[in-house]
């Protein structure tokens, strides 16, 4: 019986030594498991732009894009940037809007500047946004392409894409959420993209000059504002462009053209020659002027495929 007995007893310690050997292996996978699912969900002020964009499944076409484009360590990396993201459902647009099926079908070169164009070099949170032009970190013309941010109802940009969610406060930045995949514009866009140049689109387009200033260019555009087209309209005593022909419009609308990218460092004082055959004569003191009498009242307003410069009055040739 005594031998029975320790045998019993020995089975006993083995099984015990099992259980605790289970119990203990349990441990080290349940405490491996936390850590890992403590490391995956780290706050999101710890996450980069790009973690962030991984983490969530509404990004995964703008990860797709980041990582073809060779972007990710960028956006991983250091700095302050502001980056208005836009969801799969807006990427989906655009491919139905280009007649693509998806990423693949854009190359590395095309992607870079559409990406950086949602993208800006500082952190802007929202409660430091403001209406006008941002310079975001997309190249064109040895500059960076402008973009338009209007505040009246919601933040829009260029007058198309709407912020869904605003200040995801992230590591290197802060993240906007949008509802449009963002173009870089050409000066034509850009001056559809403001209302206060609305006449100055009408006109270009009843001249039949659109497809001419949204070529490669580069062209420099001094941009006369609705109120200065109204001006003009009064003291000839019209109504408006509805009133004006193609062929009195266009040697006006490219009296406003010169060639090449100029920046307003780069204006200096003397006559420039415009797509009209005639120059203008610029002054840059006291302050930028055309012809002794119209204003530049703002410059650099950058396209990707020229610049344009506001002004107050239509220029005659």
């Amino acid at each position: 019986m005594s031998k029975i007995d320790n045998q019993q007893k020995l089975n006993i310690m083995k099984k015990q030594t099992l259980i605790f050997g289970m119990i203990a292996l349990m441990g080290i996978f349940i405490l491996s498991g936390c850590e890992k699912a403590e490391e995956e969900m780290k706050p999101v002020s710890d996450m980069t732009i790009a973690e962030y964009a991984s983490s969530d499944e509404n990004f995964s076409i703008l990860v797709d894009a980041l990582a073809k484009a060779d972007l990710v360590n960028v956006l991983n990396g250091t700095g302050n940037f502001t980056v208005f993201a836009p969801t799969n459902a807006a990427f989906n647009s655009l491919f139905s809007e280009l007649g693509i099926s998806g990423i693949d079908a854009l190359t590395k070169e095309t992607l870079t500047p559409i990406l950086l164009y949602h993208v800006l070099g500082t952190e802007v949170k929202s409660s430091m946004i403001s209406p006008g032009y941002v310079s975001t970190l997309s190249p064109a013309q040895g500059s960076a392409v402008s973009l338009k941010i209007d505040v009246a109802s919601g933040v829009k940009l260029n007058m198309s894409a709407n912020v869904t969610v605003a200040d995801v406060d992230v590591k290197n930045g802060v993240i906007h959420v949008i509802d449009k995949v963002l173009l870089p514009p050409s000066i034509v866009d850009l001056a559809i993209a403001n209302e206060s140049f609305s006449i100055l689109v009408q006109a270009v387009v009843k001249a039949n000059l659109v497809d001419a200033l949204s070529a490669a260019g580069p062209f420099t555009v001094f941009a006369p504002t609705n109120a200065a087209f109204e001006a003009l309209f009064a003291t000839l005593g019209v109504s408006g462009v509805a009133d004006l022909t193609a062929e009195q419009l266009t040697p006006i609308l490219t009296y406003h053209v010169v060639s090449g990218n100029v920046l307003s460092s780069q204006l200096s004082a003397g006559d420039v020659p415009t797509l009209n055959g005639e120059s203008l004569s610029i002054a840059v003191s006291p302050a930028p002027s055309i012809n002794g009498t119209v204003n530049i009242v703002a410059t650099d307003v950058q396209g990707s495929n020229g610049i344009i410069h506001v002004i107050d009055q239509v220029l005659l040739p």
